[in-house]
């Protein structure tokens, strides 16, 4: 009978020891693991924790410690600044080019940089590329940019000007470089040129296959080009100045930082306010309309399944710089009506973001004609003062308005290569796997978000190497 009750006994203690490791195994796994697709995201850093609930939105808050973390494995030269304003185009390329460049400047170890600025285009002719230069602050947050990347990466100075930066003004007196001195003293360097390893049989448009080896062959080169001329090397009182070649925005392989540093280096370059504000006016505008007066029941919208104030958003990039290879106004229009059929838009309400009036009326009364869909814009949606601030803004400034409304479109059409329609997409990507998203399938049927029309048989006469390049 003893022996039976110890028996008992143990049966219910190696019961309840197994509930009890179970249960701390939920609590641990609960604390550590991954989310799951339309899961709040928590990140944490060195002093707070942040709540992100979707990735894809252009308010998220900027998630540091993927940043903090690959700053923190850099080597540092004292005297290494770097120039990120040798960019163009329109705010999908310089929006990259930007974003490349820093973290370039990060894997050298430059330990200054100097406030990005933004070359802008003739606006009388959009396919003029290279005016004059903007401050950051013409299309982002310049002072979010600065904090943020003060914060993550404290070893790296930034300032407005070239001759801020300790030692600068002074190397140029010394060295007796005279008038622009300052601006004499800027090298120009191209990084697959030289710091990769060897390119033999490459592609020239091929992506910087030796990223991980770029840090160090660049520290190197700086010593032996320093020791080659009898020259000092690098440092604070006798600092280098470095500006990247223009077309290096696509050369880093993104990939190879890890998903949770793609999904959130682009949070840096945050657009401005204005443009945030306008957006926001936008989306719920075109929620109630497609909402009201019961019209959408009216024309089928009901047996889609989609709600009555969904809508779809349409990039249509046809504008007079739109090059001649790439899909034609046909082939956008043909394939955004098709696709908006098969998502279950007949009888729905579009966004249409467009650079042409003209080829934007042809494609709303087409939409219209063959799938009853009605088609928006941004000027029709704002008004008053709203709509004067908008039309006070410059042709890429007013792109922006359209990039956060396409962001919070229910579902969204686009056009490979357009670098604008890839970095929303690949945006809107982040929503559901936030820090863990995995790639873009390229030239599949989207990612049930979005989907692109475009050519994909050749990697690089169908530039198709974008996708490997762009920070969403």
């Amino acid at each position: 009978m003893a022996q039976r009750q110890v028996v008992r006994r143990a049966g219910i203690l190696a019961i309840l020891t197994v509930g009890l490791v179970f249960l701390w195994a939920r609590i641990t796994h609960n604390n550590i693991s991954t989310p799951g697709p339309d899961h709040t995201i928590t990140t944490t850093t060195t002093t707070t924790t942040t709540i992100v609930d979707d990735l894809s939105s252009a308010r998220a808050p900027f998630v540091s410690w993927p940043l903090q973390r690959l700053c923190a494995e850099t080597t540092p030269v004292p005297g290494l600044v770097f120039l990120c304003d040798n960019n163009s185009g329109g705010p999908g390329n310089i929006r990259n080019y930007i974003l490349t460049c820093v973290r370039y400047a990060i894997e050298a170890g430059a330990t200054a940089l100097i406030t990005p600025q933004i070359r802008t285009r003739n606006p009388d002719d959009p396919r003029d590329l290279f005016r004059g230069h903007q401050p950051l602050a013409y299309l982002f947050d310049a002072a979010h940019f600065g904090d943020a990347l003060a914060a993550a990466c404290p070893q790296l100075r930034i300032y407005e000007r070239l001759e801020d930066v300790p030692g600068v003004a002074a190397k140029a007196r010394r060295e007796g470089l005279g008038d622009g001195g300052v601006a004499r003293m800027v090298q120009t360097v191209t990084p697959k040129h030289g710091f990769d390893g060897g390119r033999g049989g490459c592609d020239a448009r091929d992506q910087n296959r030796h990223t991980d080896r770029f840090g160090a062959a660049f520290r190197a080169w700086m010593a032996d080009s320093a020791r080659e001329l009898g020259l000092e090397p690098t440092a604070a009182e006798n600092p280098k100045v470095i500006r990247l070649a223009w077309g290096v925005l696509w050369d880093w392989p993104v990939y190879r930082d890890g998903p949770e540093f793609v999904a959130s280096f682009g949070g840096l370059l945050r657009f401005r306010d204005d443009v945030l504000d306008l957006a926001d006016g936008i989306v719920p505008s075109m929620g109630a309309l497609g909402a009201s007066s019961g019209e959408a029941e009216e024309r089928g919208v009901s047996g889609s399944g989609r709600s009555p104030s969904a809508f779809l958003g349409v990039h249509l990039r046809t504008e007079v710089d739109a090059l001649a290879q790439w899909p034609s106004y046909e082939n956008q229009s043909l394939g955004y009506i098709t696709e908006a059929e098969r998502q279950g838009y007949r009888g729905g309400l579009a966004y249409l973001a467009c650079g042409s009036e003209t080829e934007a009326r042809k494609f709303a009364d087409e939409a219209e004609a063959s799938l009853q869909l009605r088609v928006r814009s941004k000027y029709d949606l704002l008004e008053g003062r709203a709509l004067e601030q908008l039309k006070a803004m410059s042709w890429d400034q007013q792109a922006l308005v359209d990039y956060v409304v396409l962001l919070g479109a229910d579902y969204f059409v686009g056009v490979s290569p357009s670098s604008f329609s890839i970095n929303v997409a690949l945006k809107r990507h982040l929503q559901r796997e936030g820090l863990n998203t995995r790639p873009w399938r390229v030239g599949g049927l989207g990612d049930g978000r979005s989907w692109l029309v475009g050519r994909y048989d050749a990697y690089w006469d169908d530039w198709l190497f974008m996708f490997d390049g762009m920070w969403p």
